[in-house]
């Protein structure tokens, strides 16, 4: 288990490739790189990338992240075309997650943005298309790992309870923040992702649900560091906060070196 920081985390402030080596110099030696727009799924910009861990002190790349709204949703559409499109795209995030070493896509899928709507899941297709995306994932030497967001398919443990068994190949991404604003324990997601998890997001939050710098808020980071160590948890726990939730970078290296404590409290227990 290692703890590290998303390049979100500096979304938009910094261009990816130059968040990239912000987090180099806060001492992470593990990132998930968050691509932030269409021009970044190439191969291209994964050179940049690697130039820029060349220039750093052995960090490396544990995930990647797209923009779930520009393709991932259509992966699921029932018109050929869309879905062709959106394959395509999911495919060209792959190769640049090869060209980077990232073992694992961190994936939105399908969203739920129309509040008045009652949604309904298509297990069946779901799981066909998952499967698919997997094995395509897997020829770049990626895993896809389904992520819980409240505002997507994956809001309830029950969603992923429903594909596990028929999508083997499928790994996920808990997200401790998203956990919350689905009003459910992020225990019943660990739960439920029980022998897939690969990556785990983090984020603190006050009683009031307001998000902000791990150390500045409720969660118990020790906590959960000690349960994913009972899982047997071999992954990456990687800071992922908003901009808005600090001013200066001086406080995401105070909030990264609170979550590295937390850490360290957990195994000495």
């Amino acid at each position: 288990m290692e703890t590290g920081i998303s390049t979100a985390s500096f979304f938009p402030r910094l261009f990816t490739e130059d968040a990239v080596s912000e987090i180099a110099k806060l001492g992470a030696k593990v990132c998930e790189v968050f691509f932030a727009s269409r021009c970044e799924y190439s191969e291209e910009f994964g050179n940049i990338i690697n130039e820029k861990l060349s220039q750093s002190d052995g960090l490396r790349v544990h995930s990647v992240h797209a923009l779930t709204n520009q393709f991932e949703p259509e992966l699921y559409s029932l018109n050929s075309r869309a879905y062709a499109d959106a394959k395509e795209t999911f495919e060209s995030v792959c190769k640049v997650a090869k060209v980077i070493g990232a073992r694992n896509y961190t994936f939105h899928g399908a969203t739920m943005l129309k509040k008045a709507v009652k949604y309904s899941y298509n297990f069946d297709l779901i799981a066909e298309r998952v499967n698919i995306i997997c094995d395509l994932a897997e020829k770049y030497g990626v895993t896809l790992c389904y992520e819980n967001v409240h505002w997507a398919y994956f809001c309830n443990p029950s969603f992923y309870l429903n594909i596990k068994d028929r999508c083997p190949k499928l790994g996920a991404v808990l997200d401790i923040k998203q956990a919350m604003q689905s009003e459910i324990s992020w225990k019943e997601y660990l739960k439920a992702m029980s022998g897939r998890l690969k990556t785990v997001h983090l984020c603190d939050y006050d009683d009031n649900g307001n998000l902000c710098l791990p150390g500045k808020g409720t969660f118990d980071f020790v906590e959960l560091y000690r349960m994913l160590d009972g899982e047997g948890f071999d992954g990456a726990c990687l800071m992922e906060v908003y901009t808005k939730s600090y001013k200066e970078e001086r406080e995401l290296s105070e909030a990264f070196e609170f979550l590295k404590e937390c850490e360290i409290k957990a195994s000495t227990r």
